[in-house]
C-alpha cells in the first residue's frame, strides 16, 4: 500500500474502535509511558491534543501537570508548513482550529524552543518496527524533527503497528513506540 492507502485504512480502523476499548487502551499505554526513563527525566515535553478517534492524550497532559512538567502543544502555520511548540497551563489556552485540531492561542502562550524539550510524543496513524510512521500528510512533524535532538517516542494502539512501511529520505523515525502490549524498536 502507498501512504495514502495506509492513512485511509488506519483512519477507518481507528473510527471503528469502541469508546470503552479506546479508553482502556489509552490508559494502559499512558501508564506504560509513565514508567519510562524518558518520562521520569522529562521536565518539558511536546504532545498533541488528541481528537476523538485518536489515542486519548488527556491522561498524559493531566499527569504532567500534576507532576509539575511543562506541557508544550504544537501550533501549525499552514502558509509556511511550519510548526512550533507553545507552553500551555490549561485547556482554556487552546482553540479549535482547522480539521478539529486544538492548538495553543498565541496571545496567551509562550513559544518553547526545540532545545528546551526533553521529549516529543510524535503522533501518527501507523508505525513500523524501524520507527517510521505515516502521519496525517502535512509533513509538519518531519520538518520540525530535523532541528530536534531529544527523545522521540510515539504512542499507538497495537493495531496501528506493522512490520514495514513506505518511507522517504526526509522521514525521521521515532526512537520507540509504546503500545498497550509494551514497547518496541
Amino acid at each position: 500500500m502507498n501512504k495514502s492507502q495506509w492513512r485511509k485504512a488506519l483512519k477507518q480502523l481507528l473510527l471503528s474502535m469502541g469508546k470503552e476499548e479506546r479508553k482502556v487502551k489509552s490508559e494502559a499505554i499512558s501508564n506504560l509511558l509513565f514508567q519510562t526513563e524518558e518520562w521520569k527525566t522529562a521536565d518539558c515535553f511536546g504532545i498533541t491534543v488528541s481528537r476523538g478517534f485518536e489515542l486519548d492524550t488527556s491522561y498524559i497532559i493531566n499527569q504532567a501537570w500534576r507532576e509539575g512538567k511543562t506541557v508544550a502543544v504544537p501550533k501549525c502555520y499552514s502558509e509556511h508548513k511550519q510548526m512550533e511548540f507553545r507552553k500551555i497551563h490549561s485547556y482554556e489556552e487552546l482553540e479549535n482550529v482547522y480539521m478539529d485540531l486544538y492548538e495553543p492561542k498565541i496571545d496567551v502562550t509562550l513559544c518553547i524552543e526545540p532545545s528546551q524539550m526533553n521529549m516529543i510524543l510524535v503522533p501518527g496513524l501507523v508505525f513500523d518496527k524501524e520507527g517510521f510512521r505515516i502521519g496525517y500528510g502535512g509533513g509538519y512533524f518531519d520538518r520540525y524533527l530535523h532541528s530536534y535532538d531529544g527523545s522521540k517516542l510515539s504512542l499507538a494502539y497495537t493495531l496501528q503497528t506493522t512490520d514495514s512501511l513506505p518511507h522517504e529520505n526526509y522521514d525521521i523515525p521515532v526512537d520507540s513506540i509504546i503500545t498497550e502490549d509494551g514497547r518496541f524498536k
